[in-house]
């Protein structure tokens, strides 16, 4: 599972999917994890949730507390999405493009083929994004979360689908480059292949053991 491996299996591929928050930039470079997770705790609070398990009282990622939320109630899931994504949107303005990217991104397009963001972040903050670092024209499409509905996010298969119908594409034609094993996960549910990016060294096995195509270290 290397670069060459990596670089026949995108060959092949007609339709590109690219998870957001890792593949494409660091979303919580100057704004930590941690610390949107901990406001979202204390939106908690301050609706009366004050008591909280010992895992999300603990957790530095503030999908924990958001999915946390949703088993609360539909109203306690809505005022934290919102609040989670007033902070993404604050966040995706510092907001660190990953190393080579923006090029995977440029080199796609100019070859013809559609790609598009499948993304568990908020469909605003993926399109602030774009529209700040001139993306925008070059993705066909953004299939990212729009609701406060938790079901619909990676693992599960829905947004991959979602991108699949828009860009018209057969599922085995594409391929998701993702940076999780929810990525391994909701792409084998939804049948694209899968590229995983292990951004950490210790990602490396999981992504293998968990059934990725092929593991890259770098998107150069």
């Amino acid at each position: 599972m290397n670069g060459s491996t990596a670089q026949e299996l995108l060959a092949r591929t007609h339709a590109l999917l690219l998870d957001f928050d890792g593949p494409v930039c660091s979303v919580f470079a100057g704004i930590p994890a941690n610390t949107v997770a901990e406001q979202l705790r204390v939106v908690l609070a301050d609706e009366g949730h004050a008591q909280l398990p010992a895992a999300v009282r603990a957790t530095s990622d503030p999908f924990d507390v958001f999915r946390y939320a949703a088993t609360l109630g539909q109203a306690e899931a809505r005022y934290v999405e919102a609040a989670f994504t007033a902070h993404e949107l604050e966040a995706i303005t510092t907001a660190e493009p990953t190393p080579g990217a923006h090029d995977l991104i440029h080199s796609w397009h100019q070859s013809g083929r559609p790609l598009a963001i499948v993304s568990n972040n908020s469909t605003q903050a993926v399109r602030t994004y774009l529209d700040l670092h001139a993306l925008a024209h070059q993705i066909n499409y953004v299939s990212a979360r729009t609701s406060s509905d938790v079901a619909l996010l990676k693992p599960d298969p829905h947004l991959i689908n979602q991108a699949v119908t828009a860009l018209d594409v057969e599922p085995e034609a594409c391929t998701l480059i993702g940076d999780s094993l929810t990525d391994i996960e909701a792409a084998h549910a939804a049948r694209t292949a899968i590229l995983g990016y292990a951004n950490k060294p210790h990602k490396t096995g999981p992504m293998g053991d968990a059934g990725a195509q092929a593991v890259i270290t770098t998107l150069g």
